[in-house]
């Protein structure tokens, strides 16, 4: 007899092979037709009492996305699922930022010197053309990865009422009064002509020079100081701005002296004057900074008065501690400009070029106005530092970290420019500062990890008032009108309203298209011939800061809350969107626009070396999904501590790809054994289903919890760890006895597939919101018993919590499980023995003596489990005073079941099962 078609085999259409880039597009097809997987945990979750709402960060729309985009969404649309797993209503609308110089950019590379016969309206058109290509190239992508979000109703920044919304923003905060129009040095990018923001500054090495340089006492300084002769040695790193000179900074706290060598130092620095050789050391003289106060030197380029200024910003770090000051080009010199009313000279262009400024201030001699006129500064270094002839005391090369513009990675400079600043330090919030207010929101603000709190919060402590205004085409414009005789702002409520509903219908090209008169309600108080447009258009970040008010609170997306739950970007937006939002927020509202942050990394390669097409290392999403699957991309980022950065390769990819096959295998062999299971009834679980409920109640609650805590990595590796530990290292292995040879409806072996169905729902419901597309196929080949009434992933319902505790002590057990494999595999090395089954083990414990010896049996995988007797052992040991004897099987072996039991042909279990057929 063919004693293997007698046996209860497993049986399952679900495929050992998930064949993932190949079946996974069909799915998502589905899922996104019709929006039909979002609009379909909206419905189910329509009564919840609890929402998520997670406000997406825009992406820039400009450029495929690559695996941080991936990273990103990903983690963002798992939370959201874990949201709506756990019974929450939940909300999940994707955005574009679409305004701002990198599109600016790509269209003139493609206008070239064309750009110069268009129009702003033109320019902007075909900005916005190449932003709408790039919103369905990267949604498309987003949804090739299974994202699921309102892809039907995106938010995006450049539609017209969304601009109106912003400038409805940018209204509601100049109302309150911390909008401000000044002239003031700001990070200024020559190579894109326009100012920035601290958030759009990147320091990089750059080579400078350290230039010593005397600035000879004028005779009225001499005098009142009793010196016949003396200089004041400054220090700069940028001698370019040496001919914008207006003063000479001293500390007022320290003293200064005179050497014998006529040169005016700090005296805290003398000694390092003295390693440079400037000087001998010998002194003549020594002063308080305070007697220099009010006195002049003069600027060697020019014969222009330097005028002595005190300032507590002089450091005695480095330098002569006397500081070339420059109102324009410095925020330290424009403050000190500011308390002694110096001139704020500013002699470069928009380009970084010298400009008329020099010959009309005179800041150098005519003979040499029409080589410097056009000069780009970075050029003049060299022509400067000669100039300076003997009063260029010192002068090397050194790199030091330096400003560069993160668009154009070029050097920026500090240039004063009339520009528009939200005011961190006025008391116009019921008496606070906008600083004051933002950090108490940071307080309330719950951060994942918990340091982001220190890293946002030192930033607005220390940040200056925020520059929003920027000098380009490609933005939302500050559309605010000037009286042309006061020059004051006009905040006109009507006004603004009026131009605020004009760029609902016509969107915000209508600032450069229409006339004033146009942009005017009807019978205002104001005339037209007396106005002027400001042409400045936002700073992006004050679009992307604005969007939880252009989504979250106009009632134009359904989109959750009016306070988001969550705001969930990389680690570098602390000092971008964060903060940005928080600074509009609080503004506005006195209220932080999120809940709570979270952070990821960056991702980098096996080295942890930054993605670039020249090192050659760079791996796209599309590619991962191609070769892999989405799935394995995704449990990727779930297997990893995203807080830090997430390093990928090929090697770590496949490595996932085995972590993936061992839950598919698991998660296989649960479904094939259970699928003809009928019903739940059950008298008792077995011992060792008692013993595996125990343990997955334990982890499918810890996991669930990090799940939750957004903790991932610590929920997924704990998950592994039992589904190959002791779920498939142990207990499956242990059951498949009792599954393929017992009779069908044995109790023991009904008792086993009742403990996997409520095994694999639970873990089909954990698995659900991070493996969502293995979840939904494992549920089409699922027994009923388990699914339920769900058509797919998005149906499972809610279960009563997975908690079984039944008291059971398996230390003892373990131990010994674990010791006598490390005997089985001497044995079977030794070729004693080609299976357990052919053993036999005896044990004085009275502990494991009092459970079921069957049980036992099966614990260790041997034919018999008994009390100690007086055989011969292959091998004994010992766990904690209790003796365990490994004896070779008294009895035949089973040709159905190989448990060494049988005394006749069958063993009495398999005769049993056998007579019954």
């Amino acid at each position: 007899m063919n004693y293997k078609e007698t046996l209860l085999l497993p049986n399952t259409s679900f495929a050992m092979r998930a064949n993932l880039a190949e079946c996974e597009p069909k799915k998502f097809k589905k899922w996104f037709d019709k929006n039909y997987a979002y609009e379909k945990i909206k419905q189910k979750r329509k009564n919840a009492q609890k929402t998520f709402t997670l406000h997406d960060g825009p992406p820039y729309a400009n450029g495929h996305i690559h695996i941080g985009h991936a990273l990103n969404k990903i983690l963002k649309e798992t939370i959201i699922k874990t949201h709506y797993f756990n019974g929450e209503k939940v909300r999940y609308t994707p955005g574009w930022d679409c305004h701002g110089l990198p599109i600016e950019q790509q269209v003139e590379l493609q206008l070239k010197d064309k750009k110069k016969d268009l129009s702003k309206k033109e320019i902007r058109t075909l900005c916005r053309k190449h932003a709408s290509e790039f919103i369905n190239i990267q949604k498309n992508e987003f949804k090739n990865l299974g994202v699921i979000a309102d892809w039907d109703k995106p938010y995006i920044t450049m539609d017209f009422a969304f601009e109106a919304n912003i400038y409805r923003t940018l209204c509601a905060i100049a109302k309150k009064g911390l909008l401000y129009e000044r002239s003031k040095p700001v990070f200024w990018s020559w190579a894109a002509k326009s100012a920035l923001a601290e958030a759009e500054v990147e320091y990089e090495d750059k080579e400078d020079y350290s230039s010593f340089i005397a600035f000879e006492l004028d005779e009225e300084a001499l005098k009142k100081l009793n010196i016949k002769k003396a200089s004041a040695v400054i220090w700069t790193t940028t001698p370019w701005t040496l001919v914008a000179n207006q003063a000479i900074a001293l500390n007022p706290n320290e003293n200064y002296v005179l050497t014998k060598e006529g040169l005016i130092f700090a005296k805290a620095l003398l000694k390092n004057m003295v390693k440079l050789g400037l000087t001998q050391g010998e002194l003549e003289k020594e002063f308080e900074a305070k007697e220099f106060e009010g006195l002049n030197a003069i600027n060697p380029l020019n014969s222009r008065k330097s005028l002595f200024v005190l300032g507590e910003h002089v450091l005695m770090d480095g330098g002569t501690g006397l500081v070339h000051t420059a109102p324009g080009h410095g925020e330290d010199d424009y403050y000190m400009g500011l308390k002694y009313k110096l001139e704020v000279l500013m002699p470069v262009d928009d380009g970084g070029c010298y400009d008329e400024t020099l010959r009309t201030k005179g800041l150098l001699p005519p003979a040499l106005l029409d080589e410097f006129i056009g000069l780009h500064i970075f050029k003049a270094n060299e022509k400067i530092l000669e100039l300076l002839g003997k009063n260029l005391i010192f002068v090397s090369k050194f790199i030091h970290s330096y400003p560069f513009c993160w668009r154009t990675h070029k050097p920026v400079i500090y240039r004063a420019t009339k520009q528009w600043f939200i005011l961190m330090d006025e008391p116009k919030l019921e008496g606070k500062s906008l600083r004051e207010r933002a950090k108490e929101q940071i307080l309330k603000t719950k951060f994942y990890p918990q340091s982001g709190i220190k890293r946002i919060g030192s930033m607005i402590e220390n940040r200056p008032d925020w520059c929003i205004s920027r000098q380009r085409d490609w933005g939302t414009p500050i559309a605010f009108f000037r009286d042309k005789n006061t020059k004051e702002i006009v905040l006109d409520d009507e006004i603004l309203e009026f131009i605020a509903k004009i760029f609902e219908r016509q969107g915000a090209d209508s600032w450069w298209e229409l006339e004033i008169k146009d942009l005017l309600p009807p019978n205002s108080k104001y005339k037209a011939e007396n106005l002027e447009k400001i042409y400045d258009i936002l700073d992006v970040w004050f679009d992307s800061g604005s969007t939880w008010n252009a989504v979250l609170n106009s009632g134009n997306f359904d989109a959750g809350e009016e306070q988001a739950s969550m705001y969930l970007e990389g680690s570098d937006q602390h000092r971008g969107w964060f903060q940005s939002s928080l600074l509009v927020g609080t503004a506005i509202k006195q209220k932080a626009p999120y809940q709570s942050i979270l952070t990821h990394g960056f991702t980098t390669d096996e080295k942890g070396q930054k993605m670039s097409k020249s090192k050659g290392n760079v791996i796209a999403p599309d590619y991962v999904a191609r070769t892999y699957g989405v799935e394995i991309l995704r449990l990727w980022i779930l297997l990893s501590d995203y807080s830090s950065d997430l390093k990928i390769s090929e090697n770590i990819l496949k490595q996932v790809s085995e972590q993936y096959r061992k839950i598919r295998n698991t998660i296989r062999f649960l479904l094939a054994n259970t699928n003809d299971l009928k019903d739940m009834q059950i008298d008792e679980f077995s011992f060792i289903d008692k013993w595996i409920l125990t343990r997955a109640s334990l982890v499918f609650k810890t996991s669930k919890e990090a799940f939750l805590n957004y903790d991932f990595s610590k929920g997924f590796n704990g998950l592994l760890n039992f589904l190959s530990a002791d779920l498939s290292g142990i207990y499956l292995d242990i059951i498949k006895d009792r599954l393929y040879c017992d009779d069908k409806d044995s109790p023991k072996r009904k008792s086993a597939q009742v403990a996997m169905v409520l095994i694999t729902k639970e873990l089909l419901n954990l698995l659900a919101p991070n493996l969502t597309y293995s979840v939904d196929e494992a549920l089409e080949h699922s027994n009923v018993l388990i699914k339920g009434e769900a058509l797919d992933v998005f149906d499972l319902s809610l279960e009563e919590k997975f908690e079984y505790d039944f008291k059971i002590d398996d230390k003892i057990l373990l131990l010994a499980r674990e010791k006598f494999f490390e005997f089985i595999d001497t044995l079977k090395k030794d070729k004693m023995i080609k299976s357990t089954l052919e053993l036999e083990l005896q044990t004085n414990s009275k502990a494991i003596l009092a459970l079921p010896r069957i049980e036992m049996a099966d614990w260790f995988i041997v034919s018999v489990f008994e009390k100690m007797g007086n055989e011969e052992a292959l091998f004994e040991f010992e766990i904690e005073n209790q003796k365990f004897k490994i004896i070779k099987a008294k009895h035949n072996k089973c040709p159905r079941c190989w448990k060494f039991e049988a005394q006749d042909e069958l063993c009495p279990r398999c005769q049993e099962v056998i007579d019954r057929m």
